[in-house]
């Protein structure tokens, strides 16, 4: 079975609602566009038009921003008096995006500017008071930080105390304790009345530069839309605006630097939109940050050489595909950690590791927190002390978890979802077990999964190029304006098939009579066999995209989440067993006497043991987790077994010691050499001299032990007391007549049909029986 990773909250199942097609027909829109809008908020028609038309219009007054006038007074005394300011940034693509945009601005202006993106290893996030040092000694007159800055207390103390000013222009969350700056511009500082506080670092800084140029400045909403969409601020109001023009301008934009990385990422302008952003501009941006100093960044966003672009570009791209791999391979190891048996039963995970790049942890984490669904820290050890990274889910607030465990740690910060920590490594255990216990505390077992809207449950047929099109007069999407959910519930699913290089992605169709969808799924790969037991169990839940090939539109399912409500199997053949596989308590089922005697005992106290061999045969309470040990002799013995048990669970291990049909049946030369060797022979002790007969016959023991049981029971021979003799003058009878001839017939087709065939295969048998129910 496949379990949903999410829950799915299906608002409207068959048709919109009576408010939905009333706002359609008010607002002149598709019913499921408005039933989209009336879900988020949208509801009147003007709310609608004006979400679904942005313009310049909804951009609001710059001045409105706290410290704002008072902040470009000083930037434009600065520019007057050729004071040296530095923009002092961030080493992400927000905030490199935000030096870029206030660095073209203040040149543009003749300002005397530089800028400086701290190092993450060196100097580490915001106002850095050596940094500063060394600014100030270099020139430095007016600092002016872009996505940073509310928190850099000690270091803008010690620029006001050598007499130089700063200017904090940012948008994370307000300490308690703001610092003592000379202008504080915060979309969200206490008591100001800006109208909309989701600005990102970027996005402020564009808010900076429409101040000083007392326009809009169309030019920078390039830079604005890439700071926006990367640092996953909600795409809504503002945003939605800057984003939306933003993608505009980049589908013609002229910047050598950023022409120069689209084409070595392979990203084309005509089929731009914001995912080009945030899964090819942006990571790439990023990535320069994450390994090494992230000031080529700027200079690739903001330079007009083309020949240098070309070369900042290739190096960018060469960064980025050096930490795909990183992350793939540190992912590799974390997730191995994440299901040993130190980590697989703890509710949250502390995952550690030497040599782990600490730039690329945070991606590590928030890989395995999508694979387990448990909030995870993963940090590097390196000279007794362990740095890293978590991330988390929405039912645990992370940072509050760790809040109170300050004592286990020698750095920390961040928010709900995500972390950055450094502890020493001999209190790695400490900090885990506390986490766990957070996790008590937080009730985080029984939160259960997060929650999708789901804007709908459609029929394959209702995805039409119309209904792409309707849809996607809601884009840009992103934070809180998410691209719509689908669940798909009643189509089969066809078509199966793994695909991707590394053979890590899922893709198949959903077809419901007439009508086909393809279908895929990233990662989801461990899910074929499962999905293709059961075709007509599965529900889909995920976007409809339209998928570019070779120039030919069509479209897809791109999966978010995927279930299936069959019972779950474990595919676990094997052909030796072990003390483990009889640990948990459940019924085990024995088709054969010896392995049913031999191993009974072994069973948990509670465990019932099942013999089906046509003679003994135990009640048992159905629903529960049944393990089938051995392999029948007939497949239909397990199909009525598994039709009696409904298992909740079923693991099958189908043991076999030795594969019969891989033996194979005797040649016609083999029963000849027996027959004349007992025609021959009187009083052979079998009994003692089987092991010297099978070398003297050059037949394989197994093999002649077999032989010697059909030839018995068609009278060529006699057996008593361990002494064989031929038969004189015998009947003549069929060897294909015998019993254990026909019962290796059957055990044979039963060892193809269970031991031999693929997963799928096995699986799709295994199912049939509660399909019947």
């Amino acid at each position: 079975m496949i379990a949903a990773h999410y829950h799915w909250n299906i608002k409207h199942v068959d048709r919109p609602s009576a408010e939905a097609q009333a706002l359609a027909t008010a607002a002149d829109i598709s019913p499921i566009v408005a039933q989209i809008l009336w879900n988020r908020g949208y509801q009147t028609a003007p709310a609608a038009h004006d979400f679904l038309n942005p313009g310049p219009e909804q951009l609001h007054d710059p001045s409105l921003l706290h410290d704002m006038d008072k902040g470009i007074e000083r930037i434009e005394t600065a520019i007057g008096e050729e004071q040296q300011i530095t923009i002092y940034g961030d080493y992400d693509a927000d905030g490199v995006t935000s030096t870029a945009i206030l660095y073209e601005t203040l040149n543009e202006m003749g300002a005397k500017v530089n800028y400086y993106i701290p190092n993450r290893f060196s100097d580490g996030y915001g106002p850095n008071v050596a940094a500063f040092e060394k600014l100030i000694a270099a020139g430095t007159q007016l600092f002016v930080t872009v996505d940073n800055g509310v928190a850099g207390n000690e270091a803008i103390a010690a620029a006001k105390k050598a007499g130089v000013d700063v200017v904090v222009t940012d948008h994370h969350e307000l300490p308690e304790e703001l610092p003592d700056a000379y202008a504080i511009i915060h979309p969200r500082y206490p008591g100001a009345e800006y109208p909309f506080g989701g600005l990102s670092g970027a996005g402020v800084a564009f808010k900076v530069a429409q101040a000083l140029r007392e326009e809009i400045p169309q030019d920078l909403l390039d830079l604005a839309a890439i700071g926006t969409v990367a640092d996953l601020v909600p795409l809504v109001d503002e945003n939605r605006v800057l984003v939306y023009f933003g993608l505009q301008l980049l589908k013609q934009d002229e910047r050598p630097g950023l022409l120069a990385l689209m084409q070595t990422a392979g990203i084309k302008s005509d089929d731009l939109t914001e995912q080009s952003i945030g899964f090819g501009i942006a990571p790439r941006l990023n990535a320069l940050g994450r390994l090494d100093d992230a000031s080529p960044a700027v200079e690739l966003l903001t330079t007009v050489d083309e020949a240098k672009a070309e070369e900042l570009a290739k190096m960018t791209e060469q960064k980025n595909r050096q930490r795909q791999e990183l992350v793939q391979s540190i992912s590799t190891a974390a997730l191995q950690q994440a299901v040993d048996a130190d980590h697989q039963d703890r509710a949250t995970l502390v995952i550690s590791g030497h040599d782990w790049h600490e730039g690329v942890l945070g991606i590590v984490a928030s890989k395995v927190v999508e694979a387990t669904g448990k909030p995870t820290l993963v940090l590097n050890i390196q000279a007794g002390r362990a740095k890293g990274s978590g991330r988390s889910v929405e039912a645990f607030n992370l940072f509050a978890a760790l809040d109170g465990h300050r004592d286990l740690m020698t750095a920390f910060g961040g928010h709900h979802m995500a972390v950055g920590l450094t502890v020493p490594e001999d209190q790695l255990t400490a900090l885990a077990d506390a986490l766990d216990d957070e996790a008590q505390t937080q009730a985080l077992a029984q939160s259960g999964p997060s929650e999708l809207p789901i804007a709908a449950t459609l029929p394959v047929a209702a995805v039409t190029p119309s209904l792409y099109q309707e849809l996607a007069q809601l884009a840009p999407f992103g934070t809180d304006n998410l691209q719509p959910l689908f669940a798909f519930e009643s189509a089969t699913v066809t078509q199966v098939k793994v695909i991707g290089k590394d053979h890590s992605h899922l893709k198949f169709q959903l077809q419901e009579g007439q009508h086909q969808l393809n279908a895929i799924q990233f990662g989801a790969a461990k899910y074929v066999d499962d999905l293709t037991a059961a075709p007509d169990d599965a529900a889909v839940l995920g976007t409809i995209e339209d998928n570019v090939w070779q120039g030919r539109h069509s479209l897809q399912v791109m999966v978010k989440d995927l279930k299936t409500s069959v019972t779950p199997v474990q595919d676990q053949r094997t052909t030796t067993l072990h003390a483990q596989m009889f640990t948990t308590v459940g019924v085990y089922v024995f088709f054969h006497r010896n392995i049913y005697q031999q191993l009974r005992s072994q069973l948990p106290g509670q465990a019932t043991a099942i013999l089906v061999d046509g003679t003994t045969q135990a009640p048992v309470t159905a629903e529960q987790r049944v393990f089938i040990v051995d392999c029948p002799d007939m497949t239909v013995d397990l199909t009525n077994v598994l039709q009696q048990l409904r298992p909740t669970q079923l693991t099958v291990y189908l043991y076999k010691k030795e594969s019969l049909s891989q033996l194979g049946m005797p040649t016609r030369a083999q029963y000849a050499k027996l027959f004349k060797f007992v025609a021959t022979h009187q009083q052979v002790d079998v009994g003692h001299q089987l092991a010297q007969l099978a070398t003297f016959l050059q037949i394989p023991k197994t093999q002649l032990v077999f032989m010697i049981q059909v030839f018995f029971e068609c009278g060529f021979i006699t057996i008593a007391h361990g002494m064989m003799n031929g038969v004189a003058n015998p009947a003549h009878k069929e060897l294909t007549t015998a019993p254990s001839y026909q019962l290796r017939q059957q055990q044979m087709q039963t060892e193809a049909e269970l031991l031999q065939c693929p997963t799928a295969a096995l699986l799709q048998r295994l199912h049939a029986p509660f399909e019947q129910k």
